[in-house]
Protein backbone atom coordinates (compact mmCIF):
# COMPACT_ATOMS: atom_id res chain seq x y z
CA UNK A 1 0.00 0.00 0.00
CA UNK A 2 2.83 2.41 0.83
CA UNK A 3 4.51 1.91 -2.54
CA UNK A 4 1.20 2.49 -4.31
CA UNK A 5 0.76 5.82 -2.55
CA UNK A 6 4.28 6.85 -3.51
CA UNK A 7 3.65 5.78 -7.11
CA UNK A 8 0.41 7.73 -7.35
CA UNK A 9 2.11 10.72 -5.78
CA UNK A 10 4.84 10.65 -8.40
CA UNK A 11 2.24 10.36 -11.19
CA UNK A 12 0.39 13.40 -9.81
CA UNK A 13 3.57 15.42 -9.29
CA UNK A 14 4.86 14.69 -12.76
CA UNK A 15 1.45 15.50 -14.24
CA UNK A 16 1.38 18.92 -12.62
CA UNK A 17 5.00 19.57 -13.57
CA UNK A 18 4.65 18.67 -17.25
CA UNK A 19 1.37 20.52 -17.62
CA UNK A 20 2.83 23.66 -16.06
CA UNK A 21 6.08 23.50 -18.06
CA UNK A 22 4.48 23.02 -21.46
CA UNK A 23 1.55 25.40 -20.95
CA UNK A 24 3.73 28.19 -19.61
CA UNK A 25 6.18 27.80 -22.46
CA UNK A 26 3.51 27.83 -25.15
CA UNK A 27 1.81 30.85 -23.60
CA UNK A 28 5.11 32.76 -23.63
CA UNK A 29 5.75 31.81 -27.25
CA UNK A 30 2.19 32.75 -28.25
CA UNK A 31 2.48 36.12 -26.54
CA UNK A 32 5.67 36.88 -28.48
CA UNK A 33 4.70 35.18 -31.76
CA UNK A 34 4.67 38.40 -33.80
CA UNK A 35 7.73 40.09 -32.31
CA UNK A 36 10.22 38.47 -34.70
CA UNK A 37 9.65 40.20 -38.07
CA UNK A 38 9.14 38.46 -41.40
CA UNK A 39 11.15 40.29 -44.06
CA UNK A 40 9.44 38.49 -46.95
CA UNK A 41 6.58 41.01 -46.73
CA UNK A 42 6.13 44.15 -48.85
CA UNK A 43 7.63 46.51 -46.26
CA UNK A 44 11.12 45.21 -47.04
CA UNK A 45 10.79 45.01 -50.81
CA UNK A 46 12.84 48.14 -51.40
CA UNK A 47 14.12 48.37 -55.01
CA UNK A 48 17.92 48.44 -55.53
CA UNK A 49 19.61 51.83 -55.18
CA UNK A 50 16.66 53.24 -53.27
CA UNK A 51 17.62 55.28 -50.19
CA UNK A 52 16.84 53.50 -46.95
CA UNK A 53 13.94 55.20 -45.07
CA UNK A 54 14.96 56.85 -41.80
CA UNK A 55 13.62 56.03 -38.37
CA UNK A 56 10.87 58.23 -36.91
CA UNK A 57 13.40 60.24 -34.92
CA UNK A 58 15.48 60.89 -38.03
CA UNK A 59 12.76 62.43 -40.23
CA UNK A 60 13.87 65.66 -41.80
CA UNK A 61 17.56 64.67 -41.73
CA UNK A 62 18.28 63.73 -45.36
CA UNK A 63 21.98 63.19 -44.65
CA UNK A 64 21.00 59.95 -42.94
CA UNK A 65 19.45 58.56 -46.12
CA UNK A 66 21.92 56.24 -47.79
CA UNK A 67 22.04 53.65 -50.52
CA UNK A 68 22.69 50.00 -49.85
CA UNK A 69 26.20 49.15 -48.60
CA UNK A 70 28.56 46.65 -50.22
CA UNK A 71 28.16 43.05 -49.09
CA UNK A 72 30.76 40.27 -49.18
CA UNK A 73 29.15 36.82 -49.25
CA UNK A 74 31.46 34.09 -47.95
CA UNK A 75 30.86 30.44 -48.87
CA UNK A 76 33.18 27.81 -47.33
CA UNK A 77 32.94 24.38 -48.98
CA UNK A 78 34.58 21.01 -48.49
CA UNK A 79 33.42 18.11 -50.67
CA UNK A 80 30.21 19.88 -51.69
CA UNK A 81 30.18 18.86 -55.36
CA UNK A 82 26.48 17.94 -55.18
CA UNK A 83 25.39 21.36 -53.93
CA UNK A 84 27.94 24.06 -54.69
CA UNK A 85 26.83 24.89 -58.24
CA UNK A 86 23.21 25.52 -57.25
CA UNK A 87 24.30 27.56 -54.24
CA UNK A 88 26.77 29.78 -56.09
CA UNK A 89 24.50 30.19 -59.11
CA UNK A 90 21.74 31.50 -56.85
CA UNK A 91 24.16 33.95 -55.24
CA UNK A 92 25.43 35.20 -58.59
CA UNK A 93 21.86 36.04 -59.62
CA UNK A 94 20.95 38.22 -56.64
CA UNK A 95 19.28 41.51 -57.46
CA UNK A 96 21.46 43.33 -54.94
CA UNK A 97 23.40 46.21 -56.56
CA UNK A 98 26.80 45.98 -54.86
CA UNK A 99 28.18 42.66 -53.66
CA UNK A 100 30.86 40.03 -54.13
CA UNK A 101 30.90 36.28 -53.59
CA UNK A 102 34.03 34.69 -52.12
CA UNK A 103 33.91 30.89 -52.40
CA UNK A 104 36.51 28.84 -50.56
CA UNK A 105 37.47 25.33 -51.66
CA UNK A 106 38.63 23.92 -48.33
CA UNK A 107 40.89 20.98 -49.21
CA UNK A 108 38.16 19.16 -51.16
CA UNK A 109 39.02 15.80 -52.65
CA UNK A 110 36.00 15.73 -54.95
CA UNK A 111 35.16 18.13 -57.82
CA UNK A 112 34.08 21.06 -55.62
CA UNK A 113 37.10 23.17 -56.60
CA UNK A 114 36.71 22.30 -60.30
CA UNK A 115 33.07 23.41 -60.26
CA UNK A 116 34.01 26.65 -58.50
CA UNK A 117 36.69 27.43 -61.09
CA UNK A 118 34.31 26.68 -63.96
CA UNK A 119 31.70 29.04 -62.53
CA UNK A 120 34.40 31.64 -61.98
CA UNK A 121 35.38 31.53 -65.66
CA UNK A 122 31.77 31.48 -66.79
CA UNK A 123 30.73 34.53 -64.81
CA UNK A 124 33.84 36.53 -65.63
CA UNK A 125 33.10 36.06 -69.32
CA UNK A 126 29.75 37.77 -68.87
CA UNK A 127 29.08 41.51 -68.97
CA UNK A 128 31.14 44.07 -67.09
CA UNK A 129 28.25 44.65 -64.66
CA UNK A 130 28.87 41.34 -62.94
CA UNK A 131 32.60 41.12 -63.38
CA UNK A 132 34.58 40.51 -60.18
CA UNK A 133 31.48 39.31 -58.33
CA UNK A 134 32.96 35.85 -57.84
CA UNK A 135 36.33 35.11 -56.32
CA UNK A 136 37.50 31.55 -55.70
CA UNK A 137 40.08 30.68 -53.04
CA UNK A 138 41.71 27.27 -52.68
CA UNK A 139 42.96 26.10 -49.29
CA UNK A 140 45.47 23.26 -49.59
CA UNK A 141 46.55 22.89 -45.95
CA UNK A 142 44.95 23.45 -42.55
CA UNK A 143 47.03 25.21 -39.87
CA UNK A 144 47.26 23.67 -36.41
CA UNK A 145 44.56 24.53 -33.86
CA UNK A 146 42.01 25.50 -36.51
CA UNK A 147 38.79 23.83 -37.62
CA UNK A 148 38.59 23.67 -41.40
CA UNK A 149 35.36 25.60 -41.90
CA UNK A 150 36.30 28.32 -39.42
CA UNK A 151 39.70 28.74 -41.06
CA UNK A 152 38.10 28.95 -44.52
CA UNK A 153 35.71 31.69 -43.39
CA UNK A 154 38.49 33.60 -41.64
CA UNK A 155 40.68 33.43 -44.73
CA UNK A 156 37.87 34.62 -47.01
CA UNK A 157 37.03 37.51 -44.69
CA UNK A 158 40.60 38.74 -45.05
CA UNK A 159 39.98 39.09 -48.80
CA UNK A 160 36.56 40.71 -48.42
CA UNK A 161 35.85 44.31 -49.39
CA UNK A 162 32.28 44.63 -48.13
CA UNK A 163 30.82 46.77 -45.36
CA UNK A 164 28.80 43.70 -44.36
CA UNK A 165 30.09 40.11 -44.26
CA UNK A 166 27.51 37.39 -44.94
CA UNK A 167 28.64 33.90 -43.94
CA UNK A 168 26.56 31.13 -45.49
CA UNK A 169 26.80 27.42 -46.27
CA UNK A 170 27.54 25.67 -49.55
CA UNK A 171 24.14 23.94 -49.70
CA UNK A 172 21.93 27.02 -49.27
CA UNK A 173 19.98 28.38 -52.24
CA UNK A 174 19.12 32.10 -52.12
CA UNK A 175 16.11 33.81 -53.65
CA UNK A 176 17.13 36.79 -55.74
CA UNK A 177 15.81 39.36 -53.24
CA UNK A 178 17.05 37.71 -50.03
CA UNK A 179 20.11 39.88 -49.41
CA UNK A 180 18.36 43.07 -50.50
CA UNK A 181 15.57 42.50 -47.99
CA UNK A 182 17.98 41.55 -45.20
CA UNK A 183 20.12 44.64 -45.74
CA UNK A 184 17.01 46.84 -45.86
CA UNK A 185 15.98 45.45 -42.49
CA UNK A 186 19.47 45.61 -41.00
CA UNK A 187 20.02 49.23 -42.03
CA UNK A 188 16.60 50.34 -40.79
CA UNK A 189 17.22 48.68 -37.43
CA UNK A 190 20.84 49.88 -37.23
CA UNK A 191 21.65 46.23 -36.55
CA UNK A 192 25.18 44.88 -36.29
CA UNK A 193 24.32 41.21 -36.82
CA UNK A 194 21.33 39.84 -38.74
CA UNK A 195 20.29 36.18 -38.73
CA UNK A 196 17.75 34.95 -41.29
CA UNK A 197 16.10 31.58 -40.65
CA UNK A 198 16.09 29.34 -43.75
CA UNK A 199 13.14 27.38 -45.12
CA UNK A 200 13.83 23.67 -44.93
CA UNK A 201 13.32 21.44 -47.95
CA UNK A 202 11.84 18.10 -46.85
CA UNK A 203 10.85 15.24 -49.15
CA UNK A 204 9.92 12.31 -46.89
CA UNK A 205 7.74 11.65 -43.86
CA UNK A 206 10.84 10.86 -41.81
CA UNK A 207 12.51 14.14 -42.74
CA UNK A 208 9.40 16.13 -41.78
CA UNK A 209 9.05 14.20 -38.52
CA UNK A 210 12.62 14.88 -37.45
CA UNK A 211 12.55 18.51 -38.54
CA UNK A 212 9.25 19.05 -36.73
CA UNK A 213 10.72 17.65 -33.52
CA UNK A 214 13.89 19.72 -33.91
CA UNK A 215 11.85 22.89 -34.41
CA UNK A 216 9.70 22.08 -31.39
CA UNK A 217 12.82 21.82 -29.24
CA UNK A 218 14.17 25.08 -30.61
CA UNK A 219 10.90 26.82 -29.76
CA UNK A 220 10.89 25.20 -26.31
CA UNK A 221 14.50 26.06 -25.43
CA UNK A 222 15.13 29.41 -27.14
CA UNK A 223 13.69 32.91 -27.03
CA UNK A 224 14.42 34.49 -30.42
CA UNK A 225 12.29 37.50 -29.52
CA UNK A 226 14.78 38.34 -26.72
CA UNK A 227 17.79 38.43 -29.03
CA UNK A 228 17.18 42.12 -29.76
CA UNK A 229 17.02 42.97 -26.04
CA UNK A 230 20.42 44.36 -24.93
CA UNK A 231 19.61 43.43 -21.33
CA UNK A 232 19.06 39.77 -22.25
CA UNK A 233 21.76 37.14 -22.54
CA UNK A 234 19.89 35.43 -25.39
CA UNK A 235 21.89 35.27 -28.61
CA UNK A 236 21.60 33.47 -31.91
CA UNK A 237 23.57 32.38 -34.93
CA UNK A 238 22.62 30.32 -37.98
CA UNK A 239 25.15 28.88 -40.41
CA UNK A 240 22.86 29.45 -43.39
CA UNK A 241 22.78 33.24 -42.86
CA UNK A 242 25.09 35.02 -40.42
CA UNK A 243 25.42 38.62 -41.62
CA UNK A 244 27.63 40.91 -39.55
CA UNK A 245 29.03 44.38 -40.09
CA UNK A 246 32.69 44.17 -40.98
CA UNK A 247 33.67 46.68 -38.30
CA UNK A 248 31.88 44.58 -35.66
CA UNK A 249 33.43 41.35 -36.96
CA UNK A 250 36.87 42.88 -36.46
CA UNK A 251 36.07 44.28 -33.03
CA UNK A 252 34.97 40.89 -31.68
CA UNK A 253 38.27 39.33 -32.76
CA UNK A 254 37.22 37.85 -36.15
CA UNK A 255 36.91 34.10 -36.57
CA UNK A 256 40.39 33.81 -35.09
CA UNK A 257 38.65 34.02 -31.70
CA UNK A 258 36.59 30.94 -32.66
CA UNK A 259 39.29 28.91 -34.39
CA UNK A 260 38.31 25.63 -32.69
CA UNK A 261 34.57 26.28 -32.38
CA UNK A 262 32.48 23.32 -33.53
CA UNK A 263 29.37 25.50 -33.16
CA UNK A 264 30.94 28.44 -34.97
CA UNK A 265 27.63 29.94 -36.13
CA UNK A 266 26.07 30.04 -32.66
CA UNK A 267 29.26 31.23 -31.01
CA UNK A 268 29.62 34.08 -33.50
CA UNK A 269 26.21 35.23 -32.31
CA UNK A 270 27.30 34.93 -28.68
CA UNK A 271 30.41 37.00 -29.32
CA UNK A 272 28.38 39.75 -30.98
CA UNK A 273 25.93 39.87 -28.07
CA UNK A 274 28.61 39.69 -25.38
CA UNK A 275 30.40 42.69 -26.87
CA UNK A 276 27.22 44.75 -26.66
CA UNK A 277 26.43 45.00 -30.37
CA UNK A 278 22.92 45.01 -31.82
CA UNK A 279 21.70 41.58 -32.84
CA UNK A 280 18.51 40.76 -34.75
CA UNK A 281 16.89 37.61 -36.14
CA UNK A 282 14.16 37.46 -38.77
CA UNK A 283 11.93 35.08 -40.67
CA UNK A 284 11.69 35.12 -44.44
CA UNK A 285 9.60 32.39 -46.02
CA UNK A 286 11.44 30.87 -49.01
CA UNK A 287 14.15 33.57 -49.09
CA UNK A 288 16.64 30.80 -48.29
CA UNK A 289 16.08 27.13 -49.04
CA UNK A 290 18.11 24.34 -47.54
CA UNK A 291 17.77 20.57 -47.51
CA UNK A 292 19.50 20.01 -44.21
CA UNK A 293 18.64 16.37 -43.68
CA UNK A 294 18.21 13.50 -46.14
CA UNK A 295 16.12 10.60 -44.87
CA UNK A 296 14.91 9.83 -41.35
CA UNK A 297 18.44 9.21 -40.10
CA UNK A 298 19.84 12.32 -41.76
CA UNK A 299 19.54 14.42 -38.62
CA UNK A 300 21.13 11.67 -36.56
CA UNK A 301 24.17 11.75 -38.85
CA UNK A 302 24.32 15.54 -39.13
CA UNK A 303 24.17 16.23 -35.43
CA UNK A 304 26.54 13.52 -34.25
CA UNK A 305 29.41 16.00 -34.20
CA UNK A 306 27.33 18.80 -32.63
CA UNK A 307 25.46 17.71 -29.56
CA UNK A 308 28.31 16.71 -27.33
CA UNK A 309 29.92 20.04 -28.23
CA UNK A 310 26.74 21.91 -27.25
CA UNK A 311 27.08 20.30 -23.83
CA UNK A 312 30.75 21.26 -23.67
CA UNK A 313 31.90 17.62 -23.90
CA UNK A 314 30.64 16.97 -20.36
CA UNK A 315 29.29 13.44 -19.84
CA UNK A 316 27.14 14.35 -16.82
CA UNK A 317 25.51 17.27 -18.64
CA UNK A 318 24.94 15.06 -21.70
CA UNK A 319 23.24 12.26 -19.74
CA UNK A 320 21.11 14.78 -17.84
CA UNK A 321 20.08 16.45 -21.10
CA UNK A 322 19.14 13.12 -22.69
CA UNK A 323 17.02 12.16 -19.68
CA UNK A 324 15.38 15.60 -19.68
CA UNK A 325 14.49 15.44 -23.38
CA UNK A 326 12.92 12.00 -22.96
CA UNK A 327 10.92 12.82 -19.81
CA UNK A 328 9.64 16.20 -20.97
CA UNK A 329 8.69 15.10 -24.48
CA UNK A 330 7.66 11.48 -23.98
CA UNK A 331 6.18 11.96 -20.49
CA UNK A 332 2.85 13.49 -21.60
CA UNK A 333 2.19 10.69 -24.11
CA UNK A 334 2.93 7.94 -21.58
CA UNK A 335 1.38 9.66 -18.58
CA UNK A 336 -2.00 10.18 -20.18
CA UNK A 337 -2.36 6.38 -20.47
CA UNK A 338 -1.08 5.30 -17.07
CA UNK A 339 -2.58 8.09 -14.93
CA UNK A 340 -6.06 7.75 -13.49
CA UNK A 341 -8.92 10.22 -13.20
CA UNK A 342 -7.81 13.78 -12.49
CA UNK A 343 -4.15 12.83 -12.59
CA UNK A 344 -4.54 12.83 -16.38
CA UNK A 345 -5.24 16.57 -16.39
CA UNK A 346 -1.63 17.73 -16.40
CA UNK A 347 -0.63 15.28 -19.13
CA UNK A 348 -3.60 16.33 -21.27
CA UNK A 349 -2.66 19.97 -20.77
CA UNK A 350 0.91 19.20 -21.88
CA UNK A 351 -0.36 17.35 -24.95
CA UNK A 352 -2.62 20.28 -25.80
CA UNK A 353 0.36 22.64 -25.50
CA UNK A 354 2.56 20.44 -27.73
CA UNK A 355 -0.25 20.29 -30.29
CA UNK A 356 -0.58 24.08 -30.17
CA UNK A 357 3.15 24.36 -30.80
CA UNK A 358 2.87 22.14 -33.87
CA UNK A 359 -0.08 24.22 -35.07
CA UNK A 360 2.02 27.37 -34.78
CA UNK A 361 5.01 25.80 -36.53
CA UNK A 362 2.79 24.64 -39.41
CA UNK A 363 2.09 28.28 -40.29
CA UNK A 364 5.79 28.93 -40.87
CA UNK A 365 6.91 25.67 -42.47
CA UNK A 366 5.81 22.87 -44.77
CA UNK A 367 5.12 20.52 -41.87
CA UNK A 368 1.40 19.83 -41.18
CA UNK A 369 0.38 19.83 -37.54
CA UNK A 370 -0.58 16.13 -37.82
CA UNK A 371 3.10 15.39 -37.27
CA UNK A 372 2.29 16.00 -33.62
CA UNK A 373 1.34 12.32 -33.48
CA UNK A 374 4.90 11.35 -34.46
CA UNK A 375 6.40 13.46 -31.68
CA UNK A 376 7.18 10.38 -29.51
CA UNK A 377 9.09 8.73 -32.37
CA UNK A 378 11.02 11.95 -32.96
CA UNK A 379 11.80 12.08 -29.24
CA UNK A 380 13.40 8.65 -29.21
CA UNK A 381 15.44 9.28 -32.37
CA UNK A 382 16.56 12.67 -31.06
CA UNK A 383 17.63 11.15 -27.74
CA UNK A 384 19.50 8.49 -29.69
CA UNK A 385 21.24 11.26 -31.63
CA UNK A 386 22.40 12.92 -28.43
CA UNK A 387 23.62 9.62 -26.98
CA UNK A 388 25.35 8.72 -30.25
CA UNK A 389 27.10 12.08 -30.34
CA UNK A 390 28.55 11.50 -26.88
CA UNK A 391 29.50 7.85 -27.44
CA UNK A 392 31.09 8.38 -30.86
CA UNK A 393 33.07 11.40 -29.68
CA UNK A 394 34.35 9.57 -26.61
CA UNK A 395 35.18 6.43 -28.58
CA UNK A 396 37.11 8.40 -31.20
CA UNK A 397 38.55 10.76 -28.59
CA UNK A 398 37.55 13.57 -30.90
CA UNK A 399 35.31 14.39 -33.83
CA UNK A 400 35.67 13.52 -37.49
CA UNK A 401 34.32 16.37 -39.57
CA UNK A 402 34.43 16.37 -43.35
CA UNK A 403 37.36 13.98 -43.40
CA UNK A 404 39.45 15.87 -40.80
CA UNK A 405 39.97 14.62 -37.24
CA UNK A 406 40.00 17.05 -34.31
CA UNK A 407 41.11 15.66 -30.97
CA UNK A 408 38.89 15.87 -27.90
CA UNK A 409 41.81 17.31 -25.94
CA UNK A 410 42.12 20.26 -28.34
CA UNK A 411 38.37 20.84 -28.36
CA UNK A 412 38.14 20.77 -24.56
CA UNK A 413 41.03 23.19 -24.23
CA UNK A 414 39.22 25.61 -26.50
CA UNK A 415 35.94 25.14 -24.62
CA UNK A 416 37.59 26.13 -21.34
CA UNK A 417 38.57 29.50 -22.75
CA UNK A 418 35.66 29.92 -25.16
CA UNK A 419 33.76 33.23 -24.92
CA UNK A 420 30.32 31.76 -24.33
CA UNK A 421 27.67 32.13 -21.68
CA UNK A 422 24.25 30.71 -22.34
CA UNK A 423 24.52 26.99 -23.00
CA UNK A 424 25.48 25.62 -19.61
Amino acid sequence: MGWRIVYQGLIWTFSVFLGAVWLSRVLIVWRNRNTVPDISGPDYNVPPNTPTPPDEGEMGRPELHHTMPRVSIIVPARNEADHIEAALSSLLQLDYPDYEVIAVDDRSDDTTGVIMDRLDRKWHERSESIQHRLKVLHVSALPQAWLGKVHAMWKAAQEASGDWLLFTDADVVFRADAVRRAITYGEREHADHVVLFPSMVMKTVGERMMMAFFQSQFVFAHRPWKVADPESRDSIGVGAFNMVRRSVYEKIGTYAALRMAVLDDMMLGELVKQHGFRQRCVFGRDLLRLRWIVGTMGMVRNLTKNFFAILRFNVLFALTAILGVVLINLGPFVGVWIAQCWAKAGYLAALFAIGAMYFGMASRSDIPMQYFFLHPVGTLLFAMTMLRSMMVTLARRGILWRGTFYSLQELKQFEKSAPRWNWI
